[in-house]
This record gives C-alpha cells, sequence and structure tokens, in this order.
C-alpha cells in the first residue's frame, strides 16, 4: 500500500529535525519543540519524510532522516551509564570529573553549518580514548530555540542533577575560534546609512596596515554576480542576505576575513547568517550603522526614498517596510557628522579585542 503525501512537504530546517529526533526518543516534550502549523510533510535536506504534521500539530513519524557524520553515537539507541556531563565547549573536556562514565555532547551534526559542533565531537572521542569515558551526543546545537530549557529536560530524563552534572555554558559555550576560522563582518543599516563606506575603509585599513586577505561583498557585485535573477521583492532581498551569509562563511570557515553591508533589516535573517559563521567556526561581528532615518533621506542622492514615499518603490525599508533594530549587536555606530576614519578605528578596535579574547 503507497501512502500519499500532503500537499506541502517542507524542509523545517536542521535545528526542527536534531528537535524531533529528541522528541521521537523521548528525549524532548512536545512543548519544547516548534513544528510548522498545518497538514504538512517535514522532510531531511535530501527530501526523505521524516513525519507527517496534521492540522492540530500532531506528528506521525515516517521514517529516520538521511545518515549524518557519527549517527550512531546520537542518543535514543544507546545506553547512558551514570554519572554523565553535558558538554558543549572543548575547554569543558578538561574540567570532566575523574568518575564521570559517559560525556553527553550537546552538538548538531548535521548539514555544512556545524564545522564547531563536529570539532568538538572530535575532541570529546579523543578525550574518552584518553580517560576512558563513554561519548553520547543529543542533537542541541548552538542555534537550538529555548535552549537552557532542553539541556535543563534531557539533564532530568538521563538521571537528574545528582548523576548528570551540567558543564555547558548558559550562552551556549564560549565564541569559538581555534586558529584555523575567520571573521565575518555584518554591517547592517538603512539606505543611506553609511554602511558601504565604512565597508571599504575597514577593507583598505586591514588590507593595508594588517596585511590581511579581505573580501569585500559588495552589494552591487553581489546582486550581478551571486544573486543575478533575483528581484526586490522581500523573500528575494532575505535571500540575497542569506547568499551573502553562506558565502562569507565559507571564506570564514577557510581562515579569511569577509566584510558585508546588506540593509539585512530582519533578526531573524541576520541570526540565521550568525549560526552560519559561527557553526563553521567562524568569529561574527555584526555593527549596527544606526544613522538615524532623517539623515539617509538628506544624503539620498538617487532619490531612492522620494520616490519610497511617493510610492513607486514598493516594501522600502524604513518606509513601506520595517527595520528591526539588532539586540545583539558587537558595535552601534552612527555616521551623522562623523570622519571615517575614527569609526574605522573603532571597528578596528573591536575587531582586535575580539581576537584577543579567543
Amino acid at each position: 500500500m503507497t501512502t500519499t503525501l500532503p500537499s506541502s512537504p517542507i524542509f523545517p530546517g536542521v535545528p526542527t529535525l536534531d528537535d524531533l529526533e529528541l522528541l521521537r526518543h523521548g528525549l524532548l516534550t512536545a512543548d519544547l519543540v516548534d513544528v510548522p502549523a498545518g497538514s504538512v510533510t517535514l522532510v531531511d535536506a535530501e527530501g526523505v519524510p521524516v513525519a507527517d504534521v496534521d492540522a492540530q500539530g500532531g506528528l506521525a513519524w515516517r521514517s529516520p532522516r538521511s545518515s549524518r557524520p557519527f549517527e550512531r553515537w546520537h542518543l535514543g539507541g544507546v545506553d547512558v551509564e551514570l554519572p554523565a556531563v553535558l558538554v558543549d565547549d572543548q575547554e569543558t573536556l578538561a574540567r570532566i570529573p575523574d568518575e564521570t562514565r559517559t560525556v553527553v555532547v550537546l552538538a548538531s551534526t548535521d548539514g555544512d553549518d556545524n564545522q564547531r559542533d563536529l570539532d568538538l565531537v572530535r575532541a570529546a572521542r579523543r578525550s574518552a580514548q584518553e580517560h576512558g569515558f563513554a561519548v553520547r551526543i543529543a542533537p542541541v546545537g548552538r542555534g537550538a530555540d529555548r535552549r537552557s530549557d532542553k539541556v535543563a529536560h534531557l539533564q532530568q530524563v538521563l538521571g537528574g542533577r545528582d548523576q548528570v552534572h551540567d558543564l555547558t555554558s548558559p550562552a551556549g559555550g564560549t565564541a569559538y575560534l581555534d586558529g584555523r576560522g575567520g571573521v565575518v563582518v555584518l554591517l547592517t543599516g538603512l539606505s543611506g546609512s553609511g554602511k558601504s563606506t565604512l565597508a571599504r575603509a575597514l577593507r583598505d585599513r586591514l588590507v593595508e596596515d594588517e596585511g590581511s586577505t579581505v573580501s569585500l561583498l559588495d552589494g552591487d557585485v553581489v546582486r550581478r554576480h551571486l544573486s543575478a535573477g533575483l528581484g526586490f521583492s522581500p523573500e528575494d532581498r532575505e535571500t540575497n542576505v542569506r547568499r551573502i551569509g553562506w558565502v562569507a562563511a565559507e571564506i570564514a570557515r577557510h581562515g579569511g576575513t569577509a566584510i558585508a553591508s546588506p540593509i539585512a533589516p530582519f533578526d531573524g535573517t541576520r541570526r540565521a547568517v550568525r549560526d552560519m559563521v559561527e557553526g563553521r567556526g567562524g568569529r561574527f561581528v555584526l555593527v549596527h550603522v544606526s544613522t538615524p532615518l532623517e539623515e539617509c533621506e538628506r544624503r539620498d542622492r538617487k532619490g531612492l526614498y522620494a520616490r519610497a514615499r511617493a510610492g513607486e518603490i514598493p516594501d522600502f525599508t524604513g518606509i513601506s517596510s520595517p527595520y528591526e533594530v539588532p539586540t545583539d549587536a558587537t558595535l552601534t555606530l552612527d555616521t551623522t557628522d562623523q570622519d571615517v576614519d575614527p569609526l574605522v578605528e573603532r571597528l578596528l578596535r573591536v575587531l582586535k579585542l575580539e581576537s584577543a579574547a579567543d
């Protein structure tokens, strides 16, 4: 008998697939897992149906997701010998108590965005060979929603606080850079805020004074090549930002520096870029160029704001489409009546301070 797929198969993303795996094995409760509403089939990145969702949000399991690295060490089909510890950072491996029998690594090992987590699992296995404990993996990555609640639930299910010690960081681990990963600087702000000017000036200083290899993901160049064929609808603009983020994350994974200055008005998309970068072992520096709308309009040599106010340009950020102010910016700069050089100096100080902290 052949089962017919519902009309809306969708890929919910790796974090949701990770949550579904834990839910399927009784390691999370349904209230900690967000699934899309409506009658849909959730598929993995390879298109394999994982679960059906009915109109009330009920789940019916279809099949295991496609294979991924370290799958046989995942929780669910294996026992956890106590006492155990939960870890999410390589530095934590040096603090594991001697009596520990199992180390449960919080790591997402699926997809291309999780180099940091893959390196953490490898380090845990090396430590296990040296100290004699077992390694198990709980797919709770750095980008997991309500992460602290999920960690607390896992701790309770696996044996409680007396037997399972939580050595994770409340923020999901320290910033990770082990000498191989690079850095991505994303400047976000309204059109005319000065993002591109700052990006070019920062590129010049890094090349001239620091001897760095820098890739500047300029908006016009990206539109001509990487995002050729995309329009300026909200959906296409967000796709453009995600493409920029993916390329920048790949540059960082190989130790380079990428600077990008899209408007990037939406918090969710910026956080997706952060996850891509940090998941590949890079450092992510978010710079909010907070120049006020009035000043941006005053500078508008192309007349875009006037056309937007006249209704000629739909979905124009700041006029007919919102800009979500970042709450997680590394640095906020207002270019109103400011020379570029002092602002670039502030950027360079932030980059050097963060590098020293790593």
